[in-house]
């Protein structure tokens, strides 16, 4: 059933457990994503991301297909929008219906991150959607990210305060895009951000996070991790594999299904872990 990201994130922060976040590229990632979480009888978000409306041409035809798949599920299933630097897509994404949306003005210097997030949260509170801002790069996205980027504790609370964001992801050592999971994760800042910041923290780059370091995120003060290259390195070995086994296939649906099952069964098994 299709729920406020602010219900799934608000009751994870306060019995102090995760939140599986993962993103949808094609129809098929947000079906396994839902076929996880019902698998694991656990609440998940399905996130957009602004590369994927990119891919696609614009939000409406993944962004509908993806809020059905949402409300026709067993499962508490979130939507949300993932690292928009555009305004513009984050009105649509309001629009549609969707229950949250990541607003990325980490590029920016702190002032005017400020300034722009702040006036984002004003139009989507107004609608009742709730927003996760970006302070502190995450490595690995497009290139452009410091790899060794930390947010600063009091430089985050003061952000949360000043810009009214429901939710914050921070830096702490981990970069988008990895296909190895050897990242190595600051837990102590993990904890000072956790002590200091009033909203949950969310975890970019948690595909190159060990299942071990994942659990320790947690229960070190994260809420949301965000999950996405694992997902992808899933479907495409399984898709590989079927097309290897046979290579006479013409049907798209017999390796896309195989890719679909492949991530669905590591949907549920990471939701174990994320939300332990």
């Amino acid at each position: 059933m299709l729920t406020p990201t602010a219900e799934i994130v608000g009751a994870a922060r306060a019995a102090g457990r995760g939140v599986g976040a993962f993103n949808v590229i094609q129809i098929e990632h947000a079906e396994a994503i839902v076929a996880g979480a019902e698998r694991a009888g656990l609440p998940v978000v399905l996130q957009i991301s602004e590369n994927a409306v990119r891919y696609h041409g614009s939000l409406e035809p993944l962004g509908h297909a993806t809020l059905a798949v949402a409300r026709a599920s067993s499962a508490h299933v979130a939507v949300h929008l993932d690292h928009a630097t555009d305004v513009l897509l984050v009105r649509q994404a309001v629009t549609l219906g969707f229950g949250s949306v990541m607003y990325d003005a980490s590029v920016l210097s702190y002032e005017d991150n400020v300034k722009a997030t702040a006036a984002v949260v004003r139009d989507c509170h107004d609608h009742g959607v709730y927003v996760e801002a970006e302070l502190g790069e995450v490595g690995g996205k497009d290139g452009v990210h410091a790899p060794g980027a930390r947010t600063d504790p009091a430089e985050a609370a003061e952000y949360v305060g000043a810009t009214g964001v429901d939710a914050l992801a921070v830096a702490v050592g981990t970069s988008h895009a990895m296909l190895t999971r050897d990242a190595t994760v600051d837990f102590g800042l993990v904890e000072r951000l956790a002590a200091t910041v009033p909203v949950p923290l969310v975890l970019h780059g948690s595909s190159g996070v060990s299942d071990d370091d994942l659990r320790r995120a947690v229960t070190s003060g994260m809420t949301k991790v965000n999950i996405a290259t694992q997902l992808n390195k899933s479907f495409t070995a399984a898709v590989r594999s079927y097309l290897d086994a046979n290579p006479s296939v013409v049907d798209t649906r017999k390796y896309l299904g195989a890719g679909r099952d492949a991530v669905a069964d590591e949907v549920a098994r990471l939701l174990t872990i994320v939300v332990g």
